[in-house]
This record gives structure tokens, C-alpha cells and sequence, in this order.
């Protein structure tokens, strides 16, 4: 059977497919359609298996909301070339239409969905994955449900998205917050709200930083006490580097590098315990206060270094935020 140039165009119309993959594909069928989606999606299978160890570091992030219900949802891909693309950025837009409509709770929910071209969402992902011969996944699905939802795409790219929920209409309040979170990447709501696996591993990084410092700090009192300037001995590439030049002797050299282990040692094991403790938690406490939303200094206000909690009572004493979401690609 010939295969004709509209046979072609209307393959490539429902699937996206190159043209040289279509062609191939309706050939390979004698010109059944059906046959040749088929044929093209199993291409896509082998192709995506292929690429399974792959990393998927770009994408497009969307956000949607529809009445009581918002969402959103990342396709994750290779290449910022392959992320720009309007077909793969309509898909994802497709996956987040079908993903609000039916009101999905989760990613899994969303992958069994059927798309208005009679696919499955996962199906539509492979598919496309064939066409580019990238790696491609779903990731970032994330819901709010109820009333006075805003949804924010920073700047249009794409690769950042927020929503805010808050208890009264507020469409601009909402924007400027979900902005916010856009902007300072808060973890929670509020202190009680942080998950206790980030405050132990904030407590844990903490009390490290505080030993480290209190060693450094004692190691450079005995330096300076030898009569050696502890910034020529800091490290040993500036020994060595310091030595070239001429600003170190090889016996000075030695003889810091000694001191300093021997010093470090010492400090270690006569370490303040509760005055590390305190110093720790002090550190934690400001680690709540920059990542919790409501402590966080609003960044869209007039410049009185209000706290979003402050910027919220000046708008409307009777407005709280209710939630939040926030994903983003990048690398943070």
C-alpha cells in the first residue's frame, strides 16, 4: 500500500512523532494506523528502557487550580532543549488539565489517567520519551484543596511553582505569598509544622559547626601563640603554596602543621558540651525562623522588614495562610 504525505501528517497530528518515524512506522503497518501507534509506542518503550539510568535534572513544571482544587506536576526530561519544546510543554500541560479535572489526590492516579487522545498518561510519556530519545519521568505532583487558592509560575519558565491557600479572598494577598514562597523556599507553615527529620538533622549539623569552630578558634590561639600567623598555615595546599613564595621555612611549615594536630586533638577532647548544646540549638532556632513561612521576612512588603505574619495582620487582622506548595527543578 502507498503511503501518502496526508497518511503521514496525520500520523505525526496524533502522535507527535518525526516524520522519518512515522513514515517507517506506516510503511512497516501497509498503512493501518492503528498498527503503526502501536509500532511507534513500542519504539518508545525500548527507547526509554534504554535510558532508565539516566539523569532527568530539566523539565517543566506547571501549576493549575480550578475552583476548590490545585495542583502541580513536573515532566521531567534531560535537556533545557527538550524542556522548551512547545510538544513536550503542551503534554505536560495535557497530563496537569486531565490530573485537575479528575481530581487525582496522587502521581500514581494521575498515570493511569486517559488523556482526550485516548491515551494513557504514561503511554503519552514513553511515546514522547521514543521521539526524543530522552529520559522521561512524572514527578512533582502536589495538591491543594478548598477555597482562596493562588498559583504562581516564577517568572513564566516553567521550573519553579508555588500555591497558597489562605482562609479569606484574597487574590492579591495570595499572589504576593505565593511569590514568597517562590522566593524564599520556606519548609513549613510554622515551627510546630517542620517535620522532626529536618530538626535532627539541623540539630546534628549544628552542633558539628559548633565543635568545628570551637576547635578552629583554639588551634588558632595556639598558633599565634608560636608566633605563626594562622592564615599562611589555614590549609595544605597554603603551606605549600606559602613555602614556594618564600613566606614559610619548611621547619615553620613542620612545625604548624604540628601544632595543629596536636592542638586540634587536645580541643576535642575537652570540649564545652552544654555550651555547644545551647549555641546549637540557638543556630536551629534561626534556621526555624528563616524557613518557616510565617516567621520569614516578607519580601514584597514596603520595606519595613515586617514578618509575613506582620505583612498578613496589616492586610487583614482576620487573614492566615491555611497551606502552601512549592516545587521547583532547580537545584537549591
Amino acid at each position: 500500500m502507498a503511503i501518502t504525505i496526508e497518511d503521514i501528517k496525520k500520523l505525526r497530528a496524533m502522535t507527535g512523532a518525526g516524520l522519518a518515524d512515522v513514515k517507517k512506522a506506516l510503511t512497516e503497518a501497509d498503512g493501518d494506523f492503528d498498527k503503526a501507534k502501536e509500532l511507534l509506542r513500542e519504539r518508545g518503550l525500548a527507547i526509554a528502557a534504554k535510558r532508565s539510568d539516566r539523569e532527568t535534572s530539566n523539565g517543566c513544571v506547571l501549576v493549575k487550580v480550578d475552583g476548590n482544587f490545585g495542583a502541580t506536576i513536573a515532566l521531567k526530561c534531560e535537556t533545557d532543549f527538550v524542556a522548551n519544546g512547545a510538544d513536550f510543554i503542551n503534554l505536560t500541560q495535557s497530563i496537569l488539565n486531565a490530573a485537575v479535572a479528575n481530581k487525582c489526590k496522587t502521581l500514581e492516579e494521575v498515570k493511569e489517567l486517559t488523556l482526550a487522545d485516548g491515551q494513557k498518561v504514561q503511554d503519552a510519556v514513553t511515546q514522547r520519551s521514543g521521539i526524543t530519545g530522552e529520559k522521561m519521568e512524572l514527578d512533582g505532583y502536589l495538591v491543594l484543596e478548598g477555597e482562596n487558592i493562588e498559583a504562581y509560575d516564577h517568572m513564566g519558565r516553567h521550573t519553579l511553582c508555588t500555591m497558597v491557600q489562605t482562609n479569606l479572598n484574597a487574590p492579591e494577598v495570595g499572589h504576593k505569598l505565593a511569590m514568597q514562597v517562590a522566593a524564599m523556599k520556606p519548609v513549613a507553615l510554622k515551627a510546630d509544622l517542620v517535620p522532626q527529620a529536618i530538626l535532627d538533622e539541623e540539630y546534628k549539623t549544628a552542633v558539628e559547626k559548633t565543635k568545628l569552630e570551637q576547635i578552629e578558634r583554639y588551634v588558632e590561639t595556639v598558633l599565634k601563640k608560636a608566633g605563626i600567623n594562622p592564615n599562611l598555615v589555614d590549609s595544605d595546599d597554603h603551606i605549600e603554596s606559602n613555602m614556594a613564595k618564600g613566606w614559610l621555612t619548611q621547619e615553620e611549615a613542620d612545625k604548624a602543621r604540628q601544632l595543629k594536630e596536636q592542638a586540634a586533638a587536645e580541643k576535642a577532647q575537652n570540649l564545652p558540651a552544654q555550651m555547644i548544646e545551647n549555641i546549637a540549638k540557638g543556630r536551629v532556632q534561626k534556621f526555624l525562623k528563616e524557613n518557616c513561612l510565617l516567621d520569614q521576612e516578607f519580601q514584597f512588603g514596603d520595606g519595613d522588614k515586617a514578618t509575613v505574619t506582620m505583612w498578613l495582620q496589616q492586610q487583614d487582622k482576620a487573614l492566615e495562610i491555611v497551606d502552601f506548595k512549592r516545587f521547583t527543578l532547580a537545584a537549591e
